[in-house]
């Protein structure tokens, strides 16, 4: 008999259990702000997972002073440039002014072949966020940009936002902080039954119409089976949300070399800008990665202090 203690599987803040709308996960603005003056986002690609050597600089922890060896993921950061602004007033779009046209823009959206100034800006308007795209041909996964909104925090946003038009913008000049928060997508696993799902035990061996399925899946009344119930559908490609993740170190690709020989599997080598985060990061090689300020920082991450000494290839 089961214990009835036993808690149930899978959680129930996630619903429903679909396949996500868009690849590249986009942020509630609001409640995200930063000590420096900047831009509250960038775009990253995971190149993977390594093991990092660094120097425990936390105060009164078991291991300071002391070089350790922590798990550690490495995400290419391309620059980043403006597409366009956009003008909000009582939290809806007012309008949207187009200041870029290059050619990798073509793939992805419409673009005109003038391009306006910030000369006829709305009035009346109350908040201003940038369209932003990267630019991984700079890398070596692929030429397609990705476009994003992107909320800055600034005395002035549109002195702010003008001085950004036309120019590459970098991690450097942008995420200052510590700690970080990663938006991502899992990786798609496809169709999967309910014990993969949702972590179920298995019926006994002699069960009826199967044992890798839920033995009772809803009582008679009410006469539906509810969402609660586990049962097989889409596993992966979720949206997820990793919070407060330590930066180990960033820098460019031409100052700290952190490729191995042959290359990052299934990525290939980095070839700009990189940022190392302490643990894991949701989705795949290649996968787009968003990074933010922390949008609720924890004390006990705030504490952790390590100094980056190399990277185990």
């Amino acid at each position: 008999m089961p214990k009835l203690s036993r808690p149930r599987k899978g959680s129930l803040q996630y619903w429903p259990r679909k396949r996500a709308a868009k690849i590249l996960p986009s942020a509630n603005w609001k409640p995200i702000s930063s000590k420096d003056d900047g831009v509250l986002g960038f775009i990253a690609y995971k190149a993977g997972m390594a093991t990092a050597v660094v120097k425990d600089l936390t105060k009164k922890s078991l291991t300071e002073n002391k070089h350790i060896a922590i798990p550690v993921t490495i995400l290419e950061v391309p620059s980043m440039k403006i597409f366009s602004v956009r003008f909000y007033k009582h939290n809806r779009p007012l309008t949207e002014i187009i200041v870029s046209n290059e050619k990798e823009l073509k793939k992805k959206v419409k673009i005109p072949k003038q391009v306006k100034n910030l000369v006829n800006v709305p009035e009346g308007y109350d908040d201003i966020r940038l369209i932003a795209y990267s630019l991984p041909k700079q890398t070596s996964i692929k030429k397609t940009p990705d476009m994003i909104e992107l909320a800055i925090q600034s005395e002035n946003k549109l002195e702010f936002a003008k001085g950004l038009i036309g120019k590459e913008i970098t991690l450097a000049d942008c995420l200052k902080s510590e700690l970080l928060d990663v938006r991502g997508l899992t990786k798609g696993k496809g169709m999967q039954g309910p014990v993969k799902r949702f972590g179920i035990a298995l019926r006994f061996h002699k069960s009826e119409k199967g044992i890798r399925k839920v033995g009772s899946i809803a009582p008679w009344h009410p006469a539906r089976v509810t969402f609660r119930t586990p049962m097989a559908g889409q596993m992966g490609y979720f949206t997820r949300l990793v919070y407060n993740l330590n930066v180990i170190t960033s820098g460019k690709i031409s100052e700290t070399d952190v490729n191995p020989k042959q290359g990052f599997p299934h990525y290939g080598k980095i070839k700009t800008s990189f940022i190392i985060l302490k643990g894991s990061v949701p989705g795949p090689q290649k996968r787009q990665i968003l990074l933010t300020p922390p949008i609720r920082p924890s004390k006990a991450q705030s504490k952790k202090k390590f100094e980056f000494l190399e990277v185990l290839k």
